[in-house]
């Protein structure tokens, strides 16, 4: 068995524990391998071992790998901070992007998106507690931005995702997460119809599927340590 198989296996072992304890079905919480700085050998890798969903943050060098792995049956996830001059790449390429913060960027998106390759889907990245080095739109705005990106043709409104700042223990990191899904279920309660609440990387999933979510963001627990001396390209 293949190292990378044997990681998936054991955090596939975790959500299912997690959701155990939570109780909830295995089935409800969706594994997105994030695999920003790893080559497609290692995704390719990856999807022989039953992985799907891959999440990539720097949109030139995910875009590269999407191109290479054109022939793969692959669902990709633009997770990193997506700026105005990169959108057509993202709408061209991506089928996910869950870093959506601003209008200006989601009305780009909706502009450049091919109607022949479906709708785009969207999360809402939101700074649930304020952290001053994440991006996201503060939760006292979400409603108002969920407002303007449901109205726009070729994007599809998901939910909402959020990377908050490292916790010291389970509890902690419970408690902020609780906060996102507190307004996850306050936007479905004004009417949005949201499926996704994408919450949790390998240091936190536990917390975050005790709190809710839905697609856990799981990177070096799947395939090691990062690269240490690659270059990558600012987006």
């Amino acid at each position: 068995m293949l190292e990378i198989e044997r990681n998936l296996l054991a955090v596939r072992a975790r959500i299912a524990a997690a959701c155990l304890a939570a109780g909830r079905d295995p089935a409800s919480v969706q594994l997105l391998a994030v695999s920003k700085t790893f080559e497609a050998s290692a995704i390719e890798e990856a999807h022989t071992a039953g992985q799907r969903d891959f999440g990539e943050n720097y949109i030139q060098e995910g875009v590269d790998k999407i191109v290479t792995l054109s022939a793969m049956p692959l669902v990709w996830h633009c997770i990193g901070p997506v700026q105005s001059n990169k959108t057509r790449l993202v709408a061209t390429h991506f089928d996910w992007v869950h870093s959506v913060d601003r209008l200006k960027i989601a009305q780009r998106l909706s502009e450049q998106r091919d109607p022949a390759h479906g709708l785009l889907q969207v999360c809402i990245q939101v700074n649930v507690d304020g952290g001053p080095t994440k991006a996201g739109v503060m939760p006292e705005q979400a409603i108002e931005l969920a407002t303007q990106i449901a109205a726009l043709p070729g994007l599809r409104l998901r939910g909402i995702m959020s990377i908050p700042e490292p916790a010291p223990d389970f509890a902690a990191a419970l408690a902020v997460h609780l906060r996102t899904r507190a307004l996850f279920e306050q936007l479905k309660g004004a009417g949005f119809a949201l499926d996704t609440l994408s919450l949790g990387m390998s240091a936190d999933l536990e917390a975050a599927i005790h709190a809710g979510s839905t697609m856990v963001r799981v990177g070096s627990a799947i395939f090691g340590s990062r690269p240490p001396f690659r270059q990558v390209l600012p987006d």
